[in-house]
């Protein structure tokens, strides 16, 4: 068994997928309070079990350096690692300080600050794993990589053993466009029986060693070039049309919309209301646009971000997409819900923060399989 202490938590989509592959949710934690009220509605809809050792709302700060919850932090990981249980970090930072769509501030943003705290945090505590999750401008981006590099120098100096790799969790199966840098690190200590200090030299796991590709259902060039997906045609309300036989049907926006029966969703009526004549204007499947994008039915969404005035349209009605089908979207369980209570801002905002589930439960599997190689 191996427990995983989640950061930068949202609503969990990242966590659910850690858990259906045989983690235990050890703690959580979300600064942003409605987040994590959602993520404990969710949870209690699902049946799912409460941490074991609960829901810390603050800030990731307060676990690195001295303080009560750092010590407290501390105490549960020594713990678990003494009863021979391997502990893991998950989390990605906030990002939109090293995406290009976003604020672009890079390491001195707000949000950029704290994928340096997360790392100390990382170092601090020494868990026995980690995975790092975050946007593709902090690795391509060359002022952005500068930093990336300096992070994972640190990991390497404190005894973490590294493996990174650019994905987008439309090779997963997930009905989006959504690339990532996902960062996995093992103590060395753990890996040396296994690897020998010869392979380990470098501190990288070799590429044949962790199989990042192993649970992706399609390779990038299947899922976004080969298919002949649909270009765009006129917006035409309620009109049905037939899905065309060139596609991948479980990647397209139809296919998801269905299989969560969105209509009948708790999250079904959660959408802004329109305000523009824009909305009838926008052709289906026309994401060309910077703010308006009305999807295609028969094809994969754009990045699902809802924020910066990037405005999805729901491909045959006059309005945006519901919650719901945002949800859909992020290949959620069916099941999953979000409070009703909860502003649709947030709603909006907490969807497009996740990690599509079908993504986290991919990557959950290739970290458990690893565990167990090893082992």
């Amino acid at each position: 068994m191996a427990s995983i202490f989640s950061f930068f938590t949202g609503s969990g989509f990242l966590d659910l997928g850690f858990e259906e592959a045989g983690f235990n949710t050890a703690a959580v934690n979300e600064f942003h309070g409605p987040f994590l009220e959602a993520y404990k509605h969710s949870r209690k809809v699902m049946d799912r079990p409460v941490p074991e050792f609960g829901h810390y709302h603050c800030s990731i700060e307060d676990f690195v350096g001295e303080g009560p919850k750092s010590s407290e932090l501390a105490g549960h990981v020594s713990g678990l690692q003494s009863s021979g249980e391997l502990v893991g970090f998950i989390g990605g930072p906030p990002c939109p300080d090293f995406s290009v769509g976003g604020k672009n501030k890079g390491k001195d943003g707000d949000n950029g600050r704290l994928s340096r705290t997360y790392v100390d945090a990382i170092i601090q505590h020494g868990p026995d794993f980690f995975l790092f999750e975050n946007v593709k401008g902090l690795w391509r981006t060359a002022r952005h990589r500068e930093f990336y590099e300096e992070l994972k120098a640190d990991l390497r100096a404190s005894g973490y053993v590294l493996t990174d790799h650019l994905v987008n969790c439309i090779q997963y199966g997930a009905p989006q466009d959504r690339d990532r840098i996902l960062m996995f690190g093992m103590k060395k200590e753990h890996l040396v029986p296994s690897f020998g200090e010869g392979i380990l030299a470098k501190m990288e796991i070799p590429e044949d060693k962790f199989k990042w590709e192993a649970h992706m259902r399609y390779t990038r060039e299947q899922a976004l070039d080969k298919p002949d997906w649909p270009d765009t045609r006129e917006f035409v309300e309620g009109a049905e049309t037939d899905m065309p036989g060139s596609v991948i049907e479980e990647l397209t926006i139809e296919h998801w919309f269905r299989k969560n029966d969105v209509l009948h969703h708790p999250n079904a009526g959660a959408y802004f209301q329109p305000k523009s004549a824009k909305f009838q204007e926008v052709a289906e499947g026309d994401t060309s646009k910077k703010s308006f994008k009305r999807l295609h039915r028969w094809r994969y969404s754009p990045t699902a971000a809802y924020g910066n005035n990037e405005v999805h349209l729901h491909p045959y009605q006059p309005r945006r997409l519901s919650a719901a089908e945002a949800l859909a979207i992020q290949s959620l369980p069916p099941e999953f819900e979000l409070p009703a209570n909860m502003t649709l801002s947030d709603k909006f905002k907490t969807i497009g923060n996740g990690v599509p589930y079908v993504a986290a439960l991919g990557v959950a599997k290739t970290i458990n399989d690893f565990i167990h190689r090893i082992k």
